[in-house]
């Protein structure tokens, strides 16, 4: 199996398309064509994670943290990135997912809004689009005569298609104006001269995967030899994918209750806690890792809780004046849960693969008492 196959394996469960404009997911080192038999997983790539993977007889490492953040300068066994140098040596490939991960239903922050107890959890902010409901809309100006069969060109080419329902299209009547110049071939009307057509502009919805097909068909059908047409991006609000995850509990908890659902599902040793410590919990919300920027919005929504990784001091201090209660459990205990799930989903759908997760990537805070 090649690494493209489980990298096509890996989108179709969370897509590149719903990873944050700042983020780096996909295949960061190697190469595509690269037969693989071992599979690590890890959330961070250190130097004891390549040379685990190196024993191992590691092809790839799935990592939910990019190994790559910034435009690298150099790649040498002395530089700050040595790591990747360590990887490229080895003939080490890595794919990286991250907020894909995040944002994805199933993934992560749903990972979370499940230990809480969070009934029907709702994305919190940087929205993205679901590249699985990616739609556009085609609206092209056509004589009346050839409407039908330019519609019926797009219908077939897979146009049209909203829910349960085909060819949908709205029309609407109205006059198109040209004036042929040199070298023109027009359907209608005279060169140098001003041609009025009754025209029908004709609109439809098109699935993302089939647009380039749907245009081509449009355009095979169109009588005219320059086509007026536009492609328009259509947005869905109602049902936006993003990150973190807000809602109602299904049934009231006690705080100590939670605590203990997070620890014995992530095996978190330590959690810090902010705020209220004996509050009852009816709505709550999840962030995994980083998320103090949409912290405004869960108390602005009235929250009783916030679970997240991670929070800086000052967010902390924004939390507890609000009467929030914040559970934070370090920034790659909050995320570290779901690579067993990401295993047993890739070990069902790809045969023939060794999965294991690394066991000396770790959190790099060790807490005890002082």
């Amino acid at each position: 199996m090649r690494v493209n196959d489980i990298a096509r394996e890996i989108e179709s469960l969370a897509p590149k398309a719903l990873a944050q404009s700042w983020d780096n997911v996909g295949l960061l080192v190697g190469d595509k064509n690269q037969e693989v038999s071992k599979v690590l997983f890890a959330i961070d790539i250190t130097k004891d994670v390549v040379k685990e993977a190196i024993k191992q007889g590691a092809d790839l490492i799935i990592s939910y943290h990019p190994v790559i953040w910034d435009g690298l300068k150099k790649v040498t066994a002395d530089s700050e990135k040595s790591v990747v140098y360590e990887l490229i040596r080895a003939g080490i490939s890595v794919y990286s997912i991250h907020t894909s991960l995040d944002v994805v239903w199933g993934g992560v922050n749903d990972g979370l809004a499940q230990m809480v107890g969070i009934e029907s959890p709702e994305p919190i902010g940087d929205f993205v689009n679901d590249p699985k409901k990616d739609l556009y809309k085609l609206v092209v100006f056509v004589p009346s005569g050839d409407v039908n069969k330019v519609a019926k060109a797009v219908y077939d080419a897979g146009a049209g298609e909203l829910g349960n329902y085909s060819n949908c299209s709205f029309t609407s009547n109205g006059v198109g104006t040209f004036v042929p110049k040199e070298g023109a071939n027009p359907a209608v009307g005279d060169k140098d001269k001003l041609t009025q057509v009754d025209e029908v502009r004709f609109e439809t919805i098109v699935h993302s995967s089939k647009l380039d097909s749907v245009v081509n068909a449009m355009l095979l059908a169109h009588p005219y030899e320059v086509p007026a047409y536009d492609v328009l991006k259509t947005y869905d609000l109602h049902r936006r994918m993003g990150l973190g995850r807000m809602g109602k509990l299904s049934n009231p908890r006690r705080l100590d209750d939670i605590i203990a659902d997070i620890k014995q599902k992530t095996s978190a040793k330590s959690i810090g806690i902010v705020g209220p410590k004996n509050k009852m919990i009816r709505s709550a919300a999840v962030c995994a890792g980083t998320c103090g920027k949409i912290l405004n919005t869960v108390i602005s929504e009235g929250c009783d809780l916030y679970l997240t990784g991670e929070l800086k001091h000052h967010e902390a201090l924004v939390a507890q004046e609000a009467s929030l209660a914040c559970l934070c459990l370090s920034h790659t205990v909050s995320e570290r849960f779901i690579l067993k799930k990401l295993q047993k989903q890739l070990k069902t759908a790809l045969k023939g693969v060794s999965f294991k997760i690394s066991k000396k990537d770790h959190d790099p805070f060790t807490w005890q008492e002082i």
